[in-house]
């Protein structure tokens, strides 16, 4: 199964997604998370393309999207969540099966609050939706929350973004680390690394605190419309907490909590578990 590898011009960017699989079975979009970018999905998408029509964009400022400065856009949820809604407009996707990590789960709970009608399922592998899933690794981004201009709690979101910090997450609690592919935070550090994407993170790590506000709309969401959800979590996550993926039980009654031994990016240690839970949960849903 190809994969192609394709620009779509939305609202005067260059956005970067990959596609496979036939158009006319069901749409799985797959949002990435931080510090990656469509490159996460490599794998899986081609293990997913045979039953369905996979697509995987890249958010403004990662991948290979354009990297507008934080001048020409404006680096907050709500406009990343407005430009892949957009997106999914341009292809005329009228209904997809919505996959978050991490960072999705801000962007493509927004869409599914948008536009409820559209969402055929949900599966989420430490995409956060709760309070109780925030973990202390927080704690610096909160204290830049607080006071953004303070150089230490600038410092201190910064170091995020070191090429240490990266490879952490990818290795951090995964049973075997030697099973992790340096190739995976390399290329992410590549894009971190580019000239004015410090402000760019900067901005969207500020935002996230947006993201607990809307928690209680993203509930409402759940408990309103009952989206049928697969929670394929990653219990080590040292961002993302068990408790985070425990807690959608709370609104939702279609429901499937899988607790994964492995760190912040299942896929990575985990793909054929992954692969499994996805297919069981779509077959027997859809």
């Amino acid at each position: 199964m190809n994969v192609l590898h394709k620009f779509a011009k939305v609202d005067d960017l260059n956005i970067f997604y990959r596609e496979a699989g036939n158009i006319k079975h069901p749409t799985i979009l797959l949002l990435h998370g931080f510090p990656s970018s469509s490159h996460m999905f490599r794998n899986l998408i081609i293990q997913l393309a045979d039953r369905y029509h996979v697509i995987a964009p890249d958010y403004p400022g990662f991948g290979n999207s354009d990297q507008p400065s934080v001048s020409e856009f404006t680096y907050t949820f709500d406009n990343l969540a407005k430009l892949i809604n957009n997106l999914v407009e341009h292809l005329n996707v009228s209904q997809y099966i919505l996959y978050v990590h991490d960072y999705g789960a801000p962007v493509g709970f927004r869409m599914a609050s948008m536009h409820p009608d559209r969402v055929m399922a949900i599966i989420t592998q430490n995409g956060n939706a709760y309070e109780e899933g925030l973990e202390p690794a927080w704690e610096p981004v909160r204290a830049f929350w607080e006071d953004p201009l303070n150089s230490v709690n600038r410092s201190n979101v910064l170091n995020l973004l070191t090429p240490e910090l990266t490879k952490f997450q990818y290795v951090n609690g995964t049973r075997n680390p030697e099973a992790i592919s340096p190739d995976t935070w390399k290329m992410d550090q590549l894009f971190l690394d580019r000239q004015g994407n410090n402000e760019i993170q900067l901005s969207l790590m500020y935002d996230y605190q947006n993201n607990l506000m809307q928690y209680p709309i993203w509930h409402e969401y759940f408990r309103t419309y009952q989206p049928p959800m697969l929670v394929a979590w990653g219990k080590n996550d040292i961002f993302f907490g068990p408790k985070g993926a425990l807690a959608y039980q709370k609104d939702l009654k279609d429901i499937d909590v899988h607790l994964i031994n492995t760190g912040h990016f299942p896929l990575e240690e985990d793909l054929e578990l992954s692969v499994n839970l996805i297919r069981k949960f779509l077959k027997e849903r859809l």
